[in-house]
């Protein structure tokens, strides 16, 4: 599944899979200098349990890493998953 950045407007930004108007998954952040702010995570009911909103926090990850960005999650699923393993230990604040 691909994720596409689309930026929100306000140093809001969001990696997002769609098909046909329909959003499949979503991560939304705030940009605040060189620390993501991670607000938000869905997926869709119709999509759940398929491991999509881990691979959204990995794609973010992923592009925090790409960025030399840190990642402060305050979604609370984002909260959980970095609580759980220690593969994130390079971008938390």
């Amino acid at each position: 599944m691909d994720f596409k950045m689309i930026e929100l407007g306000q140093e809001e930004f969001a990696f997002r899979n769609e098909e046909n108007g329909m959003v499949n998954g979503e991560i939304t952040w705030t940009q605040l200098a060189d620390v993501m702010i991670i607000e938000h995570t869905y997926v869709n009911e119709s999509m759940r349990n398929q491991g999509i909103a881990k691979k959204l926090v990995d794609r973010a990850v992923q592009y925090a890493r790409e960025q030399g960005y840190k990642i402060e999650p305050v979604c609370s699923y984002v909260v959980a998953v970095f609580e759980r393993s220690d593969e994130y230990e390079d971008v938390k604040v």
